[in-house]
């Protein structure tokens, strides 16, 4: 396609994102379970307090986001290529209408990969109080590129992980709605959108060169982030898909893998997010020690903070029989579920701060 067609392509597409983006916000508000006795604990879902922010994470939102991603004028999001550059134009537009602001002069921060391509993060930043900056940080991130267009066949890259990134923005927009209605919260978010995860977690590496070389600093207070202000990072890779069941034959649920009870599933209850979400919040690969390990420690971007004494987590609905694959498109998402899923991820990251 010749370069001016695409451009023109892009700027329609983002043209008619900002239109049903304002069509989506008037959405009538879910129906709202009883809260269990103990509601008042901050590690319980408190509905009460957080019926704006469910309000701004639709279907429709999702279903946008998702399919954007996985459009051809993204083309599979191969490192490198123009639909990955379409992709990041995407979202930091995103990042830009919700409010999140970038931790330098832009939310661009470009790297060589080993094969020669230029890849690039994506970083911003949420204050944790509208009233001042706070001084420990949480990563939130999800990688953006994808197999690409390859022999001709592009592969969409729906749950994997455009599904990923659209859940990471809207957990910030989330976010972002709480502090407008003066929410405050101990912590900072850091929201990351990761290049070139594929094949060597790359981009993961990169950001964490940068943390560790000093080169991210705060927008608010101007105060170098070092390694020590973080205080964990959260993953989002794949959550979109219900292809696949626990062992109890439930569809309806997210793996949550990271640390001991503490840490992860005990931040927030079982029985919460069942009876007031109707997700199934599952601390193992299905049923699988040794998938677990591998999934938790090997193949996803926190692997890079583990290794060097990152507290991280991972919120992932598993591979699927779609995973890349020409079929991973974003028909093939359950979208109520995955809407779900990601106000449980946000209930989660809220109890860590």
């Amino acid at each position: 396609m010749p370069e001016n067609i695409y451009s023109t392509k892009i700027f329609l597409l983002a043209a008619v994102s900002a239109l049903s983006l304002l069509l989506a916000a008037a959405c009538p508000s879910p129906a709202w379970a009883a809260e269990p006795q103990g509601a008042e604990n901050p590690r319980v879902i408190n509905l009460r307090d957080s019926r704006e922010a469910h309000k701004v994470v639709t279907e429709d939102k999702l279903r946008y986001g998702v399919s954007f991603l996985s459009d051809s004028v993204c083309g599979g999001r191969a490192t490198g290529s123009l639909g990955a550059t379409a992709a990041a134009m995407w979202i930091e537009n995103e990042w830009r209408r919700i409010g999140i602001k970038p931790m330098g002069e832009t939310y661009s921060s470009s790297f060589r990969t080993r094969d020669g391509k230029i890849a690039r993060d994506l970083i911003g930043t949420l204050s944790g109080s509208w009233k001042g900056p706070r001084a420990m940080y949480i990563i939130v991130m999800a990688h953006y590129d994808g197999l690409g267009t390859i022999a001709g066949t592009m592969y969409p890259g729906a749950d994997s992980n455009a599904s990923g990134v659209v859940a990471m923005n809207s957990v910030g927009e989330m976010f972002r709605t709480m502090t407008r209605v003066h929410k405050t919260y101990g912590r900072n978010l850091i929201f990351v959108a990761l290049d070139s995860k594929e094949p060597a977690m790359e981009g993961a590496r990169h950001l964490w060169d940068l943390i560790q070389g000093g080169f991210l600093k705060d927008p608010a207070s101007g105060k170098v982030i070092s390694v020590e202000d973080i205080a964990m990072t959260v993953n989002i890779d794949q959550v979109g898909g219900s292809a696949n069941k626990l062992k109890n034959g439930n569809k309806d649920f997210l793996i949550v893998l990271g640390g001991d009870g503490g840490f992860s599933l005990g931040a927030l209850t079982r029985e919460s997010s069942r009876y007031l979400l109707g997700i199934e919040a599952s601390g193992d690969y299905f049923g699988s020690e040794g998938f677990t390990k591998l999934f938790y420690e090997r193949v996803s971007d926190q692997r890079i903070f583990l290794e060097n004494g990152i507290k991280s987590v991972l919120f992932t609905s598993g591979i699927t029989m779609n995973n890349n694959k020409p079929a991973d498109t974003a028909k093939s998402l359950d979208y109520g579920l995955f809407k779900r899923r990601v106000w449980l991820i946000f209930h989660w990251i809220e109890a860590m701060i």
